[in-house]
């Protein structure tokens, strides 16, 4: 069976595309030509990534098509260059790879980019969006489509409405929050319009290796392994710790995601999550219990947002009673490992 990854070379992607090629997929990617490709080193040193090509205006449709049939390999994950905001080159890879999974995973996913990036945020995530769903209907397949929304979309969520249902209003309180509300209303549009087999969800915070240096596991993670190593003062920098999230590993989520298409129902949202929530500064605590140097705590106004989404706690009953999804890696070993991800890094 063929899949096709947008955003393979992201913390989630390059997740996803090990957990499916371990489960026999044929596995497709797409990447842009300034794309990391950090995520991918595991998968890369045993000799499972494989570019194919891009999807240049040379290589049309029946071109690439020849490409892929030619150069694929189904123990790799087979790479494409292209970019969702180009409809042309989305429409040749989709054509091209005629994909029976779409996990649609590419975005600006940064929050605190969304504020001071909001027009590009918003045409990179519901834009990008729409030209993949046109592109899927221009093949003429019905693949099924897994659109990844997020918690942030929930924003303002008051003390008694929690845990979290797929019912609860939706209140963005920032600009990301607002494209993901926007790709979900679309994708459920396609798929009332024109049959599109659309499945969301609305995957809570989600970490471990990998995860980029921006966001707060990770931005913590990465400075206690610098100060380790010397590299600087022993002092951590965060916004505000009183916040509460909801945090699952990132290889129960992508497990996740892959139940979404095989038991999910199209048209439907299912929230992600642990079901459990804790502040940040309790996140902090458990990552600080895991070294030995002494470290400083100081506050960095420029961590703080315009707005913050205050609390947010799963409740992840829907998605478990349609898919039998519990998380299996407890939040202690998601730190460890993304701990020990930045030791090597530093």
């Amino acid at each position: 069976m063929r899949v096709l990854i947008t955003g393979i070379t992201g913390m989630a992607g390059s997740h996803l595309a090990e957990y499916l090629l371990g489960q026999g997929y044929q596995v497709f990617g797409t990447y842009r030509w300034r794309s990391r490709m950090d995520n991918l080193s595991d998968l890369t040193s045993s000799g499972r990534v494989n570019l194919i090509g891009d999807s240049s205006p040379i290589a049309n449709v029946a071109h690439l098509s020849e490409m892929v049939d030619e150069r694929q390999r189904p123990e790799a994950a087979n790479l494409i260059e292209s970019d969702l905001t180009d409809a042309v080159s989305i429409r040749r890879v989709v054509g091209a790879i005629r994909p029976e999974r779409i996990f649609h995973l590419a975005a600006q996913s940064f929050v605190p980019t969304s504020w001071n990036a909001p027009a590009d945020t918003l045409e990179t995530n519901i834009i990008g969006e729409l030209k993949l769903l046109e592109a899927v209907r221009e093949a003429g397949i019905n693949p099924l489509i897994h659109i990844a929304g997020s918690s942030e979309e929930y924003g303002l969520v008051y003390p008694n409405e929690v845990p979290i249902k797929e019912t609860n209003p939706l209140r963005p309180l920032s600009p990301y929050a607002v494209s993901k509300v926007a790709q979900e209303i679309l994708a459920i549009q396609y798929h009332h319009s024109y049959g599109l087999r659309c499945v969301v969800t609305r995957a809570f915070n989600h970490e471990g290796p990998r995860r980029g240096h921006v966001f707060v596991t990770s931005s913590i993670a990465r400075q206690i392994a610098e100060i380790e190593k010397g590299l600087a003062p022993p002092i951590i920098r965060v916004g505000d710790t009183t916040i509460e999230r909801d945090w699952t590993d990132v290889r129960d989520v992508v497990r996740a995601y892959h139940l979404a298409l095989e038991k999910g129902k199209p048209g439907e949202v299912y929230n992600i999550g642990r079901g459990e929530s804790m502040t940040v500064r309790a996140m902090l605590d458990m990552l600080l219990s895991l070294t030995k140097v002494p470290i400083t705590v100081e506050q960095d106004p420029s961590r703080f947002r315009p707005s913050d989404v205050r609390l947010l706690c799963c409740d992840c009953t829907k998605f478990k009673r349609e898919t039998g999804w519990e998380p299996e890696i407890p939040f202690s070993k998601t730190l460890q490992d993304l701990l020990d991800y930045w030791r090597k890094r530093v």
